[in-house]
């Protein structure tokens, strides 16, 4: 009986000599099947070797594409699939490629009929959190609902997710705006003295960290874009770029050649005291080719500058860059702006507005509070007037003119002059 093969693996090839020469370095093989596979790291290169193993055994395995009963599919296979056709319309490959590996280290030892509501719980339960773990569990039913259009597997599997959280409630102030402003503004850089008489103490220096983020904080809450917008945001038009024409006063938030998906993103105008902050910008040379950047580079994430921020600020409360684009909302909507105009202004729905941000500040109804507190004025004449019943209409008399079988009324017979 033939032994089982240990599948694709790696082995550390020795290093050879000749005549007390080094003629060949240790380096790692791939072996599979009996046959070796080079991968062109050396014996400290663990790490690329190791990748380079799992890049093998990824183009290796191609999962079946034949109609099959969902006891005989691996959930794996699910995701491969979904990966492989949907890989590259992701807004962010690296955040669904991590949602796609802790689905498979849960899920890529089950069948798809294993897929029930006691599965999806038990994942919910390990996953620990319930908004991360619905999250993961929308792509998963999003692979399953692309395996069965694709026609690869017959019956039904449904998917259980968790409910949804509430909606965060958190807005910022115009004092506290202001306040989170001057510390990105104000914030100098400190550093520990290591030499001297003071050696060890604290000293501020000239560098500013966080003004950076002071433009970060300005464009999001006056524009009302999220986050990956407005970093990208730049007065010159390129690849991967979104584009302020400065000329014009228009934001174009979708960045080019990105492709435009539920989360909206239509051009704006710029209200004109970001504008002129904009332009001033530009002419002095303060920013080059981003209106975010540090040191002339792009900036990718500003969570832990904003962290520190809200810290300086002392402001309480969950607050995250999202928050800016949520205070934007709420002013809009406390400003008493026209629900379709303002869902038009932030790229969502009216539906969208009223159920998520429409009950975190009810200032915009205070108009409809004070309509339902006060009665209609009425004026004062006519309140005081006595009520009176309408008096009956007075009919015409009628009199007898011209013999039997004729009448005529009143008038006539004044007009006629008989009377």
């Amino acid at each position: 009986m033939p032994r089982r093969s240990k599948g694709a693996r790696l082995w550390l090839r020795p290093e050879a000599t000749k005549n007390g020469k080094l003629c060949r370095r240790a380096s790692w093989i791939i072996i599979d099947g009996g046959r070796h596979f080079a991968t062109g790291c050396f014996a400290h290169e663990i790490e690329q070797a190791e990748h380079k193993l799992a890049d093998h055994v990824a183009r290796k395995y191609q999962p079946s594409r034949k109609e099959r009963d969902i006891e005989r599919i691996d959930v794996a296979d699910v995701l491969t699939v979904y990966l492989d056709d949907t890989g590259g319309r992701q807004a962010s490959r690296a955040k669904f490629e991590g949602r796609i590996a802790r689905l498979n280290d849960y899920w890529g030892g089950k069948a798809l009929a294993e897929v029930t509501g006691e599965t999806c719980r038990d994942y919910v339960r390990r996953r620990g959190s319930a908004g991360g773990a619905r999250r993961d569990l929308e792509d998963l039913r999003a692979a399953i609902e692309h395996h069965a259009k694709e026609g690869l597997h017959r019956g039904v599997v449904r998917v259980t997710l968790p409910p949804k959280g509430p909606p965060r409630d958190r807005w910022l102030t115009r004092d506290e705006l202001a306040a989170l402003l001057w510390a990105c503004w104000r914030y100098r850089e400190v550093q520990t003295l290591h030499r001297g008489r003071r050696k060890g103490e604290p000293r501020q220096t000239e560098k500013r960290p966080l003004r950076h983020l002071a433009r970060f904080i300005l464009l999001a809450i006056y524009s009302g874009s999220r986050a990956g917008a407005v970093l990208t945001a730049s007065p010159s038009r390129g690849e991967g770029r979104s584009y302020v024409d400065l000329e014009r006063g228009i934001f174009y938030r979708l960045a080019e050649g990105a492709r435009a998906t539920n989360k909206r993103q239509p051009p704006v105008p710029l209200p004109p005291r970001l504008l002129a902050h904009l332009r001033r910008w530009a002419s002095k040379g303060i920013i080059s080719t981003y209106f975010v950047e540090w040191h002339g580079r792009p900036v990718t994430s500003v969570k832990t500058a904003f962290e520190s921020a809200v810290r300086l600020a002392k402001l309480s409360g969950r607050i995250s860059p999202h928050t800016l684009r949520h205070t934007a909302t709420t002013w809009l909507m406390q400003n008493g702006v026209d629900k379709w105009e303002a869902a038009g202004f932030l790229g969502m729905s009216v539906e969208m507005l009223d159920r998520v941000y429409g009950h975190h500040h009810p200032e915009h109804l205070r108009g409809a509070a004070h309509a339902l507190g006060y009665r209609r004025p009425q004026s004062l004449a006519i309140t005081l007037a006595p009520t009176r019943r309408p008096r009956p209409l007075d009919r015409q008399p009628v009199g007898n003119a011209g013999g039997p079988g004729r009448t005529r009324t009143s008038n006539q017979t004044v007009m006629s002059g008989r009377l």
